[in-house]
């Protein structure tokens, strides 16, 4: 007998019965693995207490199922937890496969450092060693900008057989980063003289080489040749790059030309393309536009927090007030998790409109919805204080966050230091080291580093 139509059915049957309506409960559905593991924040516990509690329930946990898990919690940069799935796998001694290893490492080195994934690199069994893991490694070394160990890493993977088109693209993404476009067009060469396929992100980071030297008509060259020689890897990202591409050298008719191209190849569920719609759209100035592609991604998808921020950055790119006033109601009167990082967008719009009254309403809200951190927020209130020569407020607003730090996980921004340095130089015949180590010394807050950032600071200004 299905109990849950038994129920609805008999709450209607009630209902056309009695001559006071009644209100029937019913079942409420729990959320699935996913969601459980995406609101630890918000439930409080740890990842091995709710996989134990959904196995309690009696679900049957997979690997399949956590290998999703872990995949949508790096996609928003959820790697803590990500790694704690992983480690409980071990613990459980479910089997990884080949790509597990790569993706457990890839964790370490973002959650423990380059050191830590280095070691369990090292503790791999042999058949674990392959092409997958080599490259997770290298990527480790291309993101700290370790440029000796990245090429010896290369050079060993290319002994092993184990070069690949990504090995090549975190290589060129490292001499990006490095101020060093140059090199891109070499390894581009290699690559194709080792007849190995361009990845549709090969092309993109060349397009960007040329870019970065102000070079648009070697940019639009690599185009045509990708449209010529791999056509079928045209997607809208590569209209959002070449989009990305105009904005910044303020061709804006040839960016909305993209764009127009980009809004023809977009699906429905690709919520990851209107929201480079918006931002690409707001860096045209077309708020026209941004408010259209707004709609059409409220119309298809579900609109995430994610959706919200995005769209208030762009309104807040184009001074446009009243409707980030209005976006920021109607994210706050829907949301389920209290995100800060939209309300620290909220507040910056407020302050730079002199708008004290709201933006400390707002903040005020905030604290009693969310647990912070609120570090970058109350950062915010610091600079424009300073700004405004109100140094009782800046101060205020630093030692509530110094008594709000927990681990060590925060220190004043090199920004906010040279701000209050700024302030007691100009202002006043107090040394600002001093005024600052004072108040850091009340919160039992380590000052140590304060005189060599002091020193860094002189030498660039």
């Amino acid at each position: 007998m299905n109990y849950n139509r038994l129920v609805s059915g008999g709450g209607r049957l009630i209902r056309r019965l009695c001559t006071a309506a009644t209100e029937t409960e019913r079942p409420v559905k729990k959320p699935n693995l996913y969601q459980r593991l995406a609101s630890l924040d918000k439930t409080g516990l740890s990842v091995s207490q709710t996989l134990k509690q959904y196995i309690m329930e009696g679900k049957v946990i997979g690997r399949s199922e956590l290998d999703g898990c872990v995949k949508e919690l790096r996609k928003y940069r959820r790697f803590q937890h990500a790694l704690e799935i992983m480690e409980w796998m071990e613990m459980k001694k479910i089997d990884f496969d080949l790509n597990n290893y790569a993706v457990h490492l890839d964790l370490v080195s973002k959650t423990k450092g380059v050191d830590a994934a280095e070691n369990t690199f090292n503790s791999l069994p042999l058949n674990a060693k392959n092409k997958y893991t080599y490259g997770a490694l290298l990527n480790c070394y291309c993101k700290e900008l370790m440029t000796d160990k990245a090429l010896a890493l290369f050079d060993k993977m290319d002994e092993l057989g184990y070069i690949t088109g990504l090995a090549f693209n975190n290589l060129m993404s490292l001499y990006m980063r490095l101020g060093q476009p140059l090199r891109v067009p070499q390894l581009v060469h290699d690559m194709k003289q080792r007849n190995i396929p361009m990845h549709a992100f090969t092309y993109y980071i060349w397009m960007n080489s040329c870019a970065s030297l102000n070079d648009l008509d070697g940019v639009e060259r690599i185009y045509e040749q990708m449209r010529n020689e791999d056509g079928d890897k045209i997607d809208w990202k590569t209209y959002s790059n070449l989009a990305a591409i105009y904005v910044k050298a303020k061709q804006f008719d040839k960016a909305e030309l993209m764009l127009k191209k980009l809004e023809e190849e977009v699906k429905p569920r690709q919520r990851d393309a209107y929201h480079y719609l918006l931002s690409l759209y707001a860096g045209t100035g077309n708020l026209e536009k941004v408010y259209k592609v707004w709609n059409s991604l409220k119309s298809v998808s579900p609109v995430t927090n994610w959706s919200y921020l995005v769209m208030l950055s762009a309104l807040l790119r184009l001074d446009d007030m009243e409707g980030i006033i209005k976006c920021f109601k109607e994210w706050e009167s829907r949301c389920v998790h209290y995100d800060v990082r939209l309300v620290g967008v909220a507040i910056r719009a407020y302050l730079t409109q002199n708008m004290d009254e709201e933006a400390a309403s707002v903040f005020e809200e905030a604290m009693k919805r969310s647990k912070g951190p609120f570090f970058k927020i109350r950062e915010m209130f610091m600079m424009i204080f300073l700004e405004r020569r109100q140094l009782d407020g800046a101060v205020s607003h630093l030692e509530a966050a110094l008594s709000e730090v927990r681990d060590g996980k925060w220190r004043p921004s090199p920004q906010v230091v040279s701000a209050f340095l700024k302030y007691y130089e100009e202002e006043t015949d107090l040394d600002g080291v001093d005024e600052l180590c004072k108040i850091f010394k009340i919160h039992n807050f380590d000052d140590s580093w304060l005189k060599n950032l002091h020193y860094c600071i002189r030498v660039i200004y």
